[in-house]
Formats: C-alpha cells, sequence, structure tokens
C-alpha cells in the first residue's frame, strides 16, 4: 500500500515538472511564412510616418474646415450687401429721386410751415445731392468688400431715410397752404356768384345761364374733403357759370342799344320828312315870286306926246303904275295890274298904248 503511494507521489512529480517548464518559458511567436520570430517589437520608421499621416490629415482637416467657414463668411456678407443696396433702392429709384427733386423745389411762400423748405435743404446737402448712388455687390467681390459695401449702403439709406421724411413734410406742407388757398379761393367765388344772380335779374338775353349759375353755387357749396382739386373745381364751374351770365347781360345790353338807336331813328325820320316838305314848298314860293318879278313891266313917267305946236294932236297919259303899299307884308299883284292895262286892239299909231 505503502509502496503504492510512492509510485503515485512519484508519478505526480513526473508529471508537474514539465508543466512548470511550460509556464515560466513563453512560447515563441513564428511568422507566417518561416520567418523568425519578432519577441514583439515594432519597426523605427513607422512611428514618424503615422505621426506624418496624423499631420497632414489634421492639416488637410484644418484647411477644408476653413474654406467651408470662409465660404460662408462670404455667403453671409454677399447676402447682407445684396440686402442693403435693395433696401437702398427702395429709396432711391426713379420715381423716389423726382419726387425729391420736387420736393426741393418748393419755395418759402408755397408752404405753410417755412422751416419744412429749411429742412429739406439740409437733407438734401446731408445726401451729397439727389443722385442715384453706385454700390455693386458681386460674388467675385472678396468679403471684405462686400462688408465695406454694406457698410457704405446703410449709411446712405439713413441719409436717404432722412431725405425721404424731410420731403414728406414739405409736400405736406405746401399741400395743406394749397388746400386753404383753394378753399378761401371758393367762398370768394361763391360771393361773386350770388351778387351777380341777384344784379343780373331781368337783364340777361337768356335766363336759363342764370339757372345754371344758380346750380353751381348750390354744387360749390357741397364741396369738402382734404384735397385741393375739388376745391378748384368747384371755383372753375362758377367761373363758367359767371362767364355765361355776364355774356348774356352784355348780350341783352347791345341789343337794348340797337333798339333805342332804331327807336331814335324812327322818331327822327318823320321830321325829317316834314322838314324836307317845307324846304321844297319855300323853295316853290320863291321860284314862282321870281318868275312874278321878271315879267313887271318897266315903270314909264307920264308925259305928252303929239306933234309939236299942232292944234289937232291931243296928249294922252300913261297909265301909272300902282304903288306898292306900304308897310304891307304882301306884293304888287303884277299879273292883275297887266291883265287890268292889256293893249287894246284899237290902238292907233301915234297914240300912247300901254305896254302889252
Amino acid at each position: 500500500m505503502a509502496d503504492h503511494d510512492g509510485e503515485g507521489a512519484a508519478g505526480l512529480e513526473s508529471v508537474s515538472d514539465p508543466v512548470v517548464s511550460e509556464v515560466s518559458a513563453p512560447a515563441a511567436i513564428v511568422p507566417e511564412g518561416g520567418g523568425a520570430p519578432s519577441n514583439g517589437r515594432r519597426p523605427k520608421w513607422m512611428v514618424p510616418v503615422v505621426v506624418a499621416v496624423v499631420v497632414v490629415v489634421v492639416v488637410v482637416a484644418g484647411l477644408v474646415g476653413w474654406r467651408v467657414v470662409e465660404s460662408r463668411r462670404h455667403g453671409a456678407a454677399l447676402d447682407s450687401c445684396r440686402r442693403a443696396v435693395k433696401t437702398l433702392k427702395g429709396k432711391t429709384g426713379s420715381d423716389r429721386l423726382a419726387q425729391y427733386r420736387e420736393a426741393a423745389g418748393i419755395k418759402s411762400d408755397q408752404v405753410k410751415d417755412a422751416k419744412t423748405v429749411v429742412a429739406m435743404a439740409r437733407s438734401v446737402k446731408d445726401a451729397e445731392g439727389i443722385k442715384e448712388p453706385t454700390i455693386r455687390c458681386k460674388a467675385s467681390m472678396p468679403t471684405g468688400e462686400l462688408n465695406a459695401a454694406a457698410d457704405q449702403a446703410g449709411k446712405i439709406d439713413g441719409k436717404f431715410a432722412a431725405l425721404s421724411k424731410a420731403a414728406k413734410a414739405v409736400t405736406a406742407s405746401r399741400d395743406a397752404k394749397a388746400l386753404d388757398d383753394a378753399r378761401a379761393a371758393l367762398d370768394g367765388k361763391k360771393g361773386e356768384a350770388a351778387r351777380l344772380l341777384a344784379d343780373s335779374d331781368g337783364k340777361v338775353a337768356d335766363n336759363a345761364t342764370r339757372d345754371t349759375l344758380q346750380q353751381a353755387i348750390d354744387q360749390a357749396g357741397q364741396a369738402k374733403g382734404d384735397k385741393a382739386k375739388a376745391y378748384r373745381d368747384a371755383a372753375d364751374a362758377l367761373q363758367a357759370a359767371i362767364d355765361r351770365v355776364n355774356a348774356s347781360v352784355q348780350a341783352k345790353s347791345q341789343a337794348d342799344q340797337q333798339a333805342a338807336a332804331q327807336a331814335a331813328q324812327a322818331q327822327k325820320q318823320p321830321a325829317q320828312r316834314q322838314g324836307t316838305t317845307r324846304h321844297r314848298q319855300t323853295s316853290s314860293g320863291n321860284g314862282r315870286r321870281g318868275s312874278t318879278q321878271s315879267r313887271r313891266p318897266a315903270y314909264r313917267p307920264s308925259g305928252n306926246r303929239g306933234s309939236g305946236g299942232g292944234g289937232g294932236g291931243g296928249s294922252s297919259q300913261a297909265p301909272a303904275a300902282p304903288s306898292a303899299p306900304q308897310g304891307g307884308n304882301g306884293g304888287i299883284d303884277w299879273d292883275q295890274w297887266i291883265d287890268q292895262h292889256k293893249t287894246p286892239s284899237s290902238c292907233h299909231a301915234g297914240e300912247f298904248c300901254p305896254i302889252g
């Protein structure tokens, strides 16, 4: 029994020896292909290569990152510049510039508040004149230039914003004064129309013109609003109606003058005819009187006619011419006298014969 235990112990010792030896000496690593074992060592050139590769990767990654960031910055600058220019163009378009120029041309006597004209002039000076700015935003421009252009556009936009505000103020002041003036002018025109309507009663050639004037007066009283044009239009309508009434008054006045002249001429014609008749009668009477006077015989004084110293011859005395009445208005009726003293048919020679 004891021998058996001893043999077993001896067997155990023989078995344990190889195991201990195997543990204490590690197994060698045999590379594929039958090379010599490496014993766990790396080549010396591997570390620098790895470091270089890492550096390159980091540099490339940095460059790529920087390019991405720069591209984003450039895009943001380009977008900002374009937005600034677009905003500026909203205040400097052709229509807006025309409005600014119109406002700059308004004078102090055209506005209700002269201070607005002064403010407008100052704004124009600050904006360095009313002209369209030339700011460009191109993708080819560097980021810095794009940012600078955006800043410049913003500054100019602020100046034109002030200019726009000043232009609105001066324009509103001008419109306010124009509205006041238009209302005052319409009130004056309504008064003129009312006076003419009263004074022209019965003095127009066409009474319809007065009816039109009354309608214009009624319509003018309905004018309202904050636009001067409405009051100007009403005043123009009143003026047109006033002109028609005045023309009708003048037409009736001319017609009345012509009628009066014709009536006066008609009254003068009978008097002229009577005067012509008297003139003809007077001329006819003077003609007969002259003819009668031309037939008067020459006056011969009485005297003795006969043979001188003869006893047989008697003396005959010519009839004496009648004497004109003294102080009378009429003359001698010579025709009657001649008829009474006609030469008798038995007038003998040697005797006195009256004038026949």
